[in-house]
């Protein structure tokens, strides 16, 4: 019997302890595979961290879990051609300071796909370093959602990486929902952002599209700063409120075209600074405490064809006067209530422009809460005091605003003419003239 009980520890000591699920067996499975092997794994958790160093699909079922250690990377794709499909992934390394910026799973090449991830407990979600041509899929990213900015990463972070297809994620609670660094030549498409600093972040990425995504609920909906040439379309920038809040801010952004969006209840709906030659086309800009703010530093924005309508302050200009066109080819923007716009030949086309002046251009440059109290009746009082003493701007002229409703505007001149008509006959009849 001690002999028996001697050959049992010895076998203990030389094998180990059992891990079922370790962290060996999922990266032993890996090494085995054959290029382009598939790997279906089973519904349990497995221990990361893992490397991938070849052309593998590994597919999960619906409780597949790759867990990692909180060490570093979960799972890190160093081969091209690499697919990762219905798998749930948490606990990377949640070490800020590192200059390693770890990852649920971190993409170092090209040509990968990666789809139905879900992603917790991570620094940050997806990190894209210098990979190309990747497609990342239904994924979402759910990050701790604390007040803390930088305690955790991004939901997807596109670190030097161009022409990637990102679409049908969704991210909540991250910093920054999707941010771009240096990054060209991306395709952005029905995503979804809430809870974040900034849903989308641009930083000198150039080229890239941007269409039907969604931020709720962000401090800001997308800062795109020192970016060019990007496409921002039918995207919806809704409830994104906050101290200095904004739906959109364009940062030193050129040559950008800001078309269909919607920009509903934020602080600021679109928020303009240092930027130039961008178009800003065909958008709906209502109930926004202001529905654009621009700074003087910008020059040559096009605002042409947008919907204006409901916000607390239409547009303000900020610091100055800068160099910029409310219409285009003769086609302003339709201002709603905000303006009372003839339009006797109904073209939809007013017979005179819109202009908004304001003296609360000195408050905003000076005082950061006047953003709090714009809907005070003392703010009105301010305006009125102001205008008497003849201490309004100019914020913006449109010389060809649009009318909305050129039918029932028809209608109500018609009306009017006739109640002149009256009385005209009326005074006729009652004074007539001395012959």
């Amino acid at each position: 019997m001690k002999k028996i009980l001697s050959l049992l520890f010895l076998f203990v000591l030389f094998i180990g302890p059992c891990r079922p699920g370790a962290t060996e067996n999922l990266q032993s499975m890996i090494d085995e595979a054959s290029d382009g092997a598939t790997i279906q794994l089973e519904n349990k958790t497995y221990e990361g961290n893992i490397v991938i160093e070849k052309p593998i699909h590994l597919i999960g079922k619906d409780d597949t879990t790759i867990k990692g250690d909180g060490t570093g990377n979960v799972i890190s794709v160093r081969a091209e051609g690499v697919t990762l499909e219905n798998i749930a992934v948490e606990n990377s390394s949640m070490d800020r300071n590192s200059s390693e910026e770890y990852a649920a799973v971190k993409v170092y090449t090209n040509g990968n796909t990666l789809r139905k991830l879900s992603i917790k407990d991570s620094f940050h979600g997806i990190y894209l370093s210098k990979a190309h041509h990747n497609t990342i899929d239904q994924v979402q990213v759910q990050g701790s959602g604390d007040e803390e900015i930088a305690g955790q990463g991004n939901g997807l972070h596109i670190y030097y990486s161009n022409q990637n297809t990102l679409t049908n994620n969704e991210i909540e609670g991250t910093r920054d929902g999707m941010f771009f660094d240096y990054a060209d030549g991306n395709i952005v498409l029905n995503n979804k952002m809430t809870k974040t600093r900034y849903g989308l972040h641009y930083m000198y990425s150039n080229e890239n599209e941007f269409k039907n995504n969604i931020f709720t609920f962000n401090t800001g909906g997308a800062a795109v700063m020192h970016s060019n040439g990007l496409t921002l379309e039918n995207n919806q920038f809704i409830f994104n409120y906050g101290h200095r809040s904004f739906g959109l801010l364009l940062l030193s952004a050129n040559d950008n075209q800001i078309e269909n969006n919607t920009f509903y209840m934020n602080q600021r709906g679109l928020y303009i600074d240092q930027a130039t030659r961008n178009t800003i086309r065909d958008n709906h800009i209502y109930q926004n405490q202001i529905g654009i703010e621009l700074w003087a530093s910008s020059t040559d924005q096009i605002f042409t064809q947008n919907t204006i309508s409901d916000n607390t302050i239409p547009a303000v200009t900020l610091g100055g006067t800068g160099n910029n066109a409310w219409s285009k080819d003769a086609i302003g923007n339709d201002w709603g209530r905000s303006f009372p716009i003839l339009d006797l030949d109904q073209n939809r086309i007013g017979d005179h422009s819109a202009i908004y002046q304001s003296s609360l251009y000195e408050l905003i440059e000076d005082q950061e809460l006047t953003y709090l109290f714009l809907k005070s009746p003392a703010i009105s009082i301010y305006e009125k005091m102001n205008e008497l003493l003849n201490k309004s701007k100019i914020m913006f002229e449109d010389e060809h605003p649009l009318v909305s409703h050129p039918k029932k505007q028809g209608v109500l001149w018609i009306v009017v003419l006739l109640v002149l008509g009256v009385v005209v006959m009326m005074k006729m009849k009652f004074f007539p003239s001395k012959t």
